[in-house]
């Protein structure tokens, strides 16, 4: 594993001895932080340098969970090694980036998995089996309101901050929001226009400019409401409140918003149907409701689906998808997440930020490549 910032948790769901993966080495520039993290995977190397490790007969795979601009020359590097490669979402920062790395993967023929893990969260495949077996009817609408309650201690204290290293957080962070719209619908993005702004933090004087998280970055008591927050990074030129509108491919209309000073953290997605609707209350534990016939306003829908979360962060949806990888690097073959798929959200993205700069004029989404789509959808076999 490359990069053990704060998805350094996936060393834990991915060193499973005797069930599928071993972590065989620790990468980070900080090689304290790579100590820290050995005690879950005792047998590891430690090194500050990918280079020792892509000539490493020993190392099948490797996960990059770098900062987003850095993905396209780590993740180019893995491929080219011949090492099957996890990147981190969002796969990069522009859509030419993304596109390079899938020429790279085609052209070596190496293995690339995206880390969307949201498609193995309990709510979403809920969603997704419904929308499936026809529960609501043909699909029309897909909305998605995003509530980032730690916003200001997660994105706005270092790196993520900062246009020139994640685009947007509309990107950055909606990524996975906007993949999971793609997937329940069936297509993918072809126009957007967005609005959005820096509302709230940009207000904040108490800023920094070091390459670490300042003292008490996150404090849930001290940092609330969001402007009693400091130590904010210095440069910050990404928006913390964003909306995005979609035209899909087969027809169907997306919205999506996204606010990082609300004081609740969860995702609430509605899809809308010819014969009812969908909404998930809760986002890692919670229920999944649908609605189909006529009332006024309806507590009690028509059918109920509760999830619980599982062991392993973000609901259980980590353990799944790293034993995904872990198969997908064994055998190939198709998995529920989707480099193109990957790729396809931070397009969206990237024009959904270039629109809000842009005074909210329409922007066109350009389709990847056929031949490497095509590629990819045979599973990369």
């Amino acid at each position: 594993m490359v990069g053990l910032g704060l998805r350094a948790n996936l060393v834990e769901a991915a060193h499973r001895p005797g069930r599928g993966s071993v972590i065989a080495a620790l990468c980070d520039l900080d090689i304290e932080r790579a100590r820290r993290w050995a005690g879950h995977a005792p047998d590891a190397r430690l090194t500050t340098r990918v280079e020792d490790l892509l000539d490493d007969p020993g190392i099948d795979a490797i996960i990059i969970a770098t900062p987003d601009h850095t993905h396209e020359q780590l993740v180019t590097a893995c491929l080219i090694a011949g090492k099957a490669t996890f990147a981190e979402k969002p796969l990069s920062i522009t859509t030419a980036s993304c596109d390079a790395i899938l020429a790279t993967a085609m052209r070596t023929g190496t293995r690339l998995y995206v880390g969307h893990n949201m498609r193995h969260f309990a709510m979403v495949r809920i969603m997704k089996r419904l929308i499936d077996e026809g529960a609501i009817g043909e699909v029309k609408a897909i909305w998605c309101r995003h509530f980032v309650g730690h916003g200001g201690d997660f994105y706005f204290k270092d790196w993520h901050a900062e246009r020139a290293k994640v685009t947007s957080l509309l990107l950055q962070k909606g990524a996975h929001d906007i993949d999971v719209i793609h997937w329940l619908a069936g297509g993918v993005s072809r126009r957007v226009h967005g609005m959005g702004g820096l509302t709230v933090y940009g207000r904040i004087a108490d800023t920094h400019d070091g390459p670490g998280l300042p003292p008490h970055w996150f404090d849930p008591e001290r940092n609330w409401p969001p402007l009693a927050n400091t130590g904010m990074h210095r440069p910050m030129d990404v928006e913390d409140l964003s909306m995005m509108q979609m035209v899909l491919d087969n027809g169907i209309f997306a919205s999506y918003q996204e606010c990082h000073f609300t004081p609740d953290y969860w995702r609430n997605y509605t899809v809308l149907g010819t014969e009812g609707r969908i909404e998930n209350f809760g986002d890692t534990a919670g229920h999944v409701a649908v609605y189909r016939g006529r009332s006024g306003y309806a507590p009690k829908p028509t059918s109920t689906n509760r999830f619980r979360p599982t062991k392993g962060g973000h609901g259980g949806a980590d353990s799944r998808i790293m034993a995904e990888f872990a198969r997908f690097v064994r055998v190939g073959g198709v998995t529920d997440t989707s480099p193109i798929g990957a790729r396809e959200a931070v397009a969206a993205g990237c024009a959904g930020a270039e629109s809000i700069r842009s005074g909210g004029v329409p922007i066109e989404v350009p389709p990847p490549d056929a031949a490497v789509a095509a590629y990819f959808a045979a599973g990369q076999c």
